[in-house]
């Protein structure tokens, strides 16, 4: 009697410490797998490299998408990566590849022939004015503005869409222009738009090199993997988009992108009143 409650008080303490050792086991499983604390910016860009073109779409009344375009810039350039900066802001044809890194803000806005009409340089002159301290061009990649009227009847550029991309081009224009915008005027502008993206492509393209990033700067409907700059890259070409909301983003723009960079919520306005005060009458459909 005496060994079998001796056997007994054996079996229990042997299953307790196996137990316990399952236990110790399984937290130390937990803890190894955990998820890492959030990369901060521009850290994380380290993990969408290597790429040959990073795109970065913004907001453009968000300044603290340009702040993070500007640090993007310095992260790039401090470690010899940032072949070029395109940008949206200025025109096609028009860099800063011969200018010196000392050289003045008027100097650098001389080269872009920058439009401040269009693009506040408080906003983007900062972005722009760290690559060219770094030593890095910065180009125009944007449809000329000359081009604009002739563009409007450019038919080709439906074709390089196909049916549903330019349906929600179409769509997107409407949003874009909160519904007043007249519906004969909308294929041209769709056109406008399409031609930009491939402007933007191009001028990327041209500024590859081997080993470093051309960093590409538009508004964010021109990032967008599946209706913009992307689908006009050669296919050969790595990419990676990175999208800046402000404030939560909805579910559909993560297919869009590699990476959306959440930046707090912009201030309370009504972005129609100018177009209302325009088009007060909405169009017929």
């Amino acid at each position: 009697m005496l060994s079998l409650t001796h056997s007994s008080r054996w079996r229990r303490r042997t299953a307790l410490i196996a137990v316990l050792a399952l236990l110790t086991a399984s937290a130390g499983c937990a803890l190894h797998t955990a998820p890492a604390p959030t990369t901060p910016w521009p850290d994380v860009l380290q993990t969408l490299l290597p790429t040959d073109v990073l795109l970065l779409g913004e907001k453009h009344d968000a300044p603290q998408h340009q702040q993070l375009e500007q640090q993007a810039v310095t992260w790039l350039a401090e470690r010899g990566l940032l072949a070029a900066l395109v940008l949206e802001m200025a025109e096609q044809g028009h860099d800063t590849r011969a200018l010196e890194p000392s050289a003045s803000e008027a100097k650098v806005q001389a080269a872009l022939d920058w439009n401040t009409d269009a693009w506040p340089w408080p906003a983007y002159g900062p972005v722009a004015m760290a690559a060219v301290r770094a030593g890095v061009p910065v180009l125009g990649g944007n449809l000329p503005r000359s081009a604009l009227r002739d563009t409007l009847t450019q038919s080709a550029l439906d074709t390089l869409l196909t049916p549903a991309q330019l349906e929600r081009q179409q769509q997107a224009v409407r949003d874009g222009h909160c519904g007043l915008l007249p519906e004969e005027r909308i294929p041209g502008m769709v056109r406008i738009q399409v031609a930009r993206d491939v402007h933007l492509a191009r001028t990327a393209t041209s500024a590859l090199r081997s080993g470093q990033v051309v960093l590409l700067v538009a508004g964010a409907a021109h990032v967008q993997r599946g209706l913009g700059v992307p689908l006009h890259l050669p296919e050969e070409i790595r990419q990676k988009v990175v999208i800046a909301h402000a404030g939560q983003a909805q579910a559909a723009i993560n297919n869009e992108a590699n990476l959306i960079q959440q930046t707090s919520d912009l201030p309370q306005g009504d972005a129609c009143a100018t177009l209302r005060q325009r088009w007060p009458t909405a169009p017929a459909r």
